[in-house]
């Protein structure tokens, strides 16, 4: 199958279009599922009633854009199934809040079907010199199963403002599809590019109701099924036979998800806390802490991981110092949004009025989705 150019953009724009058709629809669906995010905790960052039935649109735009342009390659059917099946666990969580294990047992049990079915790391190349290290069949599983696992997880944890994961994928997805064209023709990478260029029209499509002030979120089918396409696209066909393009472009792409996961993980570790559990130290609640507002926060990481998209392109094109040079910058940036000198010592009015005008608004909103749920 012959892959052009015109075809890429004409992905980008199918998944664009069918995403941005289903988002309504899946709002009207929400409320008749129960698939309704109501804040009950201090760690949601919305104050009222919200449709979380979002991923549907993306699911339909990736997968149906997929199909359409390359549906008959041998790679792409595995990929079409794990992401049903996780998109599908991933909407059983948002109306069942499934516990946290037997959700990691699943993911386990998809990411060992797509062992099965062939997408696999099988080697870790030599960067810096000639040669690669070729994994046993043993290591070989245990590496993929925690690939697809990880990668899986990184999105949802990240999404926790209006417009956080889709915009993070989107970077991510553009990332890779272009270090995939441009290796396209000595790697076979082209449609790696193509399926990228499908999930980035989705999330472009779902952001114009997800970017704050949100009207929808994707939920956990949404999330889920990000991290998961993500993951296994980026170990599909030829990809396999160079790391450096597999594995390490993602999760320098992907950096700032995965240093918020690693460092929940190590966070809830250190105090004696399950590492499923939720709670309010991920990077997007500390920049709200400093006073930045959703908006501002949101795009202050849209910035970092577009630097990091861009030193993975230059990774991938072995200009690792430039590479170096640009993750650096993103560090520095990251350091300080993170360490407002001011962040302890605001002071904020309090209008006592509005805030039980708020809190009333919010109780007939609740009342309101209560009924509609009976």
């Amino acid at each position: 199958m012959e892959i052009t150019r015109a075809m890429l953009f004409a992905a980008f724009f199918t998944s664009f279009a069918l995403s941005l058709a289903f988002v309504p629809i899946s709002m009207q669906l929400a409320p008749l599922i129960g698939a309704v995010d109501i804040p009950k905790d201090g760690r949601r960052m919305h104050t009222k009633a919200m449709p979380r039935f979002g991923g549907l649109a993306i699911f339909v735009g990736t997968m149906g854009s997929l199909i359409i342009y390359a549906g008959s390659h041998d790679k792409v059917l595995p990929v079409i199934i794990g992401g049903t099946l996780i998109y599908l666990l991933g909407v059983a969580d948002d109306l069942m809040n499934l516990p946290a294990k037997f959700k990691f047992l699943a993911q386990t049990g998809v990411a060992v079907l797509m062992y099965s079915m062939g997408l696999r790391i099988t080697l870790i190349t030599n960067f810096f010199g000639e040669g690669a290290l070729h994994f046993g069949s043993v290591v070989c599983f245990i590496v993929t199963v925690l690939w697809i696992v990880g990668i899986t997880n990184t999105i949802n944890l990240i999404d926790g403002l209006d417009g956080l994961a889709a915009g993070l994928a989107a970077i991510a997805s553009l990332s890779i599809a272009y270090v995939a064209y441009i290796h396209g023709d000595k790697y076979g990478m082209l449609v790696v590019c193509l399926a990228m260029m499908c999930l980035a029209g989705s999330c472009a499509g779902f952001l114009p109701f997800n970017f704050h002030p949100a009207k929808t979120f994707m939920g956990d089918g949404g999330s889920l099924f990000l991290g998961f396409m993500i993951a296994v696209l980026s170990v599909v066909g030829p990809l396999k036979k160079t790391t450096v393009l597999a594995v390490v472009v993602p999760v320098i792409v992907l950096g700032i998800p995965i240093f918020d996961t690693a460092f929940a993980i190590l966070r809830r570790l250190a105090s004696g806390r399950p590492i499923m559990e939720a709670d309010k130290g991920h990077l997007h609640h500390r920049l709200m802490d400093s006073g930045y507002g959703q908006k501002r926060a949101v795009l202050m990481l849209y910035g970092i991981s577009g630097i990091m998209g861009m030193a993975a392109v230059l990774v991938s094109r072995e200009l690792l110092k430039d590479a170096i040079v640009l993750g650096c910058i993103a560090i520095v940036y990251l350091y300080v949004f993170l360490t407002d000198p001011n962040r302890n010592m605001k002071v904020k009015a309090v209008n006592i009025a509005e805030e039980e005008k708020e809190e009333e608004h919010r109780k007939k909103q609740e009342e309101k989705w209560h009924k509609i749920e009976d």
